[in-house]
């Protein structure tokens, strides 16, 4: 049974993502578009748009050009549009990069996705070069604090207007490249086109009927991450199209976060469950004005019940989940949420406008219906074109009649509300940040002391979920020098927070490693006891 929209389907426009992003720039020439959350600085719409006009320039005078790769590799600043939307407009592609990547992290990325200018801050600018020695494809370094020793991004903006780009062809054409893991092995290049984040824009723009929608008079708080596409596309992207404020927050630290909420006045969020377990729980929280916030929609992590209703009934605003994949630009449930209690907390809601659900047996492959338990899989003009340079992943993710298998396991209801049961089967989710177990074993199989290891997910209330890890080896092997070998290696999300030692690695008959097994007797021990903290930050 194929599980359709509620709501009528789109007109989706077939222009470039930064003309759709900025199609209210004219309208709203003199609102702010931007405002620097720690010091106050602002951009307007009209600002902005000569901002990315003159940064295209500045890339093509370097010798950017149409299909060209620009690397993003900061946290949030007001500067990340411009870097985002200088190179879309000039006809390239944007591949956005953890900040907390090691060098031979970045390196890899750089290198698969074959990245010619690379835009960071001072405080990974050492990291950056080491990367860019290692991979010989970086061709100029730019810094958006116009760090000695690098290009100033503001050097960008010293070249006239670029009044024209190149043709674009919004089905075709990329624009975006961020990494995910997907639903097997390790990070790939997801591949979206300027058609799949319009898209996904405007099949947001349908759900006005039942959905809070985003005007000119919201303020926006951005601490989710830009190179995430949940902060590319739905804060970043979203809220300029319609014309909102942004209030750019370059970390999450929650007394900053709770002060600009209530300094700027901010109405809306798009926040993950971490944080909402703060503004549940925390003392802090009761220090701070917060009645400007209207609404909180939740992504990233399924959110519970019991925490959403938490976070409502201290803040007095609405909470609702959304879903979505990387892969699909991303989003493609949200739950309504103009009221409280317009949608039970549990449910992602209906699929978006122009896309289509099936829940299919993960065994046998057959459809099932309403209230049956499969694997999700998504249709839709928001799917990504596939995995770069990965044709068999792709096949293997996308089957021949465009349906999407997601890897996560729900329930459709009749009214096509949708519910997450389980998780993609191996992935674990950090803080809302994907950790694929094979990258960590492959790199704690390089130990000297390891014989054999699996790493699943192990529950943690703040964190949602952490990397465990189970190892064979060595008698004088102890847990901290399994987590710092680690640590020295990956980004701080990718770290092993737990160590736990066995005699055997249980596999199957074939070597494949019984992962079930090990996450229910990690779900027994965490559930039958106070939850472990995780060890190290």
């Amino acid at each position: 049974m194929i599980f359709r929209s509620p709501y009528p389907d789109v007109a989706i426009s077939n222009s470039s993502v930064t003309t759709f992003a900025l199609r209210r720039s004219t309208e709203f020439a003199d609102r702010t578009a931007l405002i620097d959350g720690s010091s106050g600085a602002t951009v307007t719409y009209k600002e902005l748009a000569s901002s990315i006009r003159k940064a295209a320039g500045g890339l093509v005078s370097r010798g950017f050009g149409k299909g060209d790769v620009l690397a993003i590799y900061s946290p949030n600043c007001i500067a990340y549009p411009v870097a985002f939307h200088g190179a879309a407009y000039a006809g390239g592609i944007v591949t956005t990069v953890n900040p907390q990547y090691t060098p031979k992290e970045l390196a890899s990325q750089l290198r698969d996705s074959g990245a010619r200018f690379l835009v960071t801050t001072s405080m990974f600018l050492e990291k950056a070069r080491q990367a860019a020695k290692e991979t010989g494809n970086i061709q100029e370094i730019f810094t958006f604090d116009d760090t000695p020793g690098a290009t100033p991004f503001s050097a960008l903006l010293e070249a006239p207007e670029l009044e024209e780009g190149p043709q674009i062809n919004p089905a075709t054409d990329l624009v975006a490249l961020p990494y995910s893991s997907g639903t097997t092995g390790g990070s790939k290049g997801v591949m979206l086109t300027h058609r799949n984040l319009v898209a996904n824009m405007t099949q947001l723009d349908g759900l006005e009927s039942k959905c809070r929608p985003l005007t000119e008079v919201d303020k926006l708080i951005a601490v989710l991450p830009f190179f995430h596409i949940y902060g590319l596309l739905v804060i970043m992207n979203y809220a300029l199209s319609r014309g909102a404020a942004i209030v750019v927050l370059g970390r999450f630290d929650l007394a900053e976060f709770l002060e600009v909420i209530q300094d700027q006045r901010v109405t809306f969020a798009h926040l993950v469950p971490p944080i909402l377990l703060a503004l549940a729980k925390h003392p802090l929280v009761d220090a701070y004005d917060l009645s400007s916030l209207q609404g909180i929609v939740s992504g990233a992590a399924p959110l519970g019940e019991d925490l959403a209703q938490a976070v409502e009934d201290r803040l007095g605003c609405v909470v609702a989940q959304g879903y979505g994949l990387t892969e699909t630009s991303p989003v493609t449930h949200q739950a309504p949420n103009q009221r409280r209690g317009q949608t039970p907390h549990h449910l992602i809601g209906p699929c978006l406008p122009n896309t289509e659900v099936k829940i299919v047996d993960v065994g046998t492959g057959k459809e099932l219906g309403p209230e049956e338990q499969g694997e999700i899989w998504i249709r839709g003009p928001q799917v990504m074109v596939g995995y770069l340079n990965r044709p068999e992943a792709t096949a293997a993710t996308i089957d021949e009649d465009g349906w999407l298998h997601t890897g996560d396991i729900g329930i459709t209801d009749e009214n096509g509300y949708c519910r997450i049961v389980d998780r993609v089967k191996e992935l674990i989710k950090f803080k809302g940040f994907q950790v694929a177990p094979a990258e960590l074993e492959a790199l704690l199989l390089t130990h000297p002391k390891i014989q054999d290891v699996a790493v699943v997910r192990s529950p943690d209330e703040e964190a949602g979920e952490v990397p465990k890890a189970f190892v064979v080896g060595d008698e004088t092997l102890s847990p901290e020098e399994v987590m710092g070998f680690v640590a020295d290696n990956v980004a701080p999300h990718k770290k092993i927070r737990r160590v736990e030692f066995l005699d055997e690695i249980p596999k199957s008959p074939a070597g494949k490693i019984l992962r079930r097994i090990l996450i229910e007797r990690e779900e027994a021990a965490v559930g039958g006891a106070d939850r472990p903290t995780p060890q190290g930050s």
